[in-house]
């Protein structure tokens, strides 16, 4: 695909190296990205960011905020329900096709559950397949929306954290920049 092949040699081009960006400890300044200055930082998000804008495909996004959980229990219930609540929205799109594939890297056991439970209840023609990150863009792109998601939601409830503010600069610039080109995607 040619815009994969521009968004590696992008990132060749700034020495990152074969892992996968991973938008949240990229804008945090953590793990691997914590001695990167914000300026390379920016660099490595907008290669992405115009990468996701630039290829053709459209999302879904569940939001619960787990401080409004109790516990586990409530938290995987009301992700249950807003996932579902969303398929079953979309559900006539969706068995438009053929076969529906699946892409997770099983990272969290609880969505795991929920994924393949409501998918495979509500269809018949669902494969899952793991993926690992490094080897699949459209799924570190899925990583950039549900952090873009996560921060405009942080927005709407007044928690723009000092990292983000340091980032984007202010809550303005983080909707009309980038917020805006990533949410018309939403299906």
């Amino acid at each position: 695909c040619p815009h994969i092949n521009k968004l590696d040699e992008h990132l060749v081009k700034l020495e990152h190296e074969k892992h996968p960006l991973h938008i949240g400890p990229l804008i945090r300044k953590e793990k691997i990205y914590i001695d990167q200055p914000r300026e390379h930082r920016k660099k490595l998000f907008n290669a992405m960011f115009h990468f996701a804008r630039t290829v053709p495909f459209e999302y879904i996004c569940a939001i619960v905020d787990k401080k409004d959980c109790a516990d586990k229990v409530e938290l995987n219930a009301k992700l249950t329900t807003s996932i579902a609540k969303i398929i079953q929205a979309q559900s006539e799109y969706l068995r438009s096709f053929d076969k529906i594939i699946i892409y997770y890297d099983n990272g969290q056991t609880e969505l795991t559950h929920i994924l393949t439970t409501l998918f495979n209840t509500l269809f018949f023609n669902v494969e899952f397949r793991k993926v690992f990150p490094s080897e699949y863009k459209l799924f570190q792109v899925a990583d950039l929306i549900c952090t873009m998601e996560l921060i405009n939601e942080k927005i709407q409830r007044n928690r723009f954290s000092h990292s983000e503010k340091d980032f984007f600069e202010s809550t303005s610039t983080f909707k009309k920049n980038y917020y805006k080109s990533i949410a018309c995607k939403r299906l």
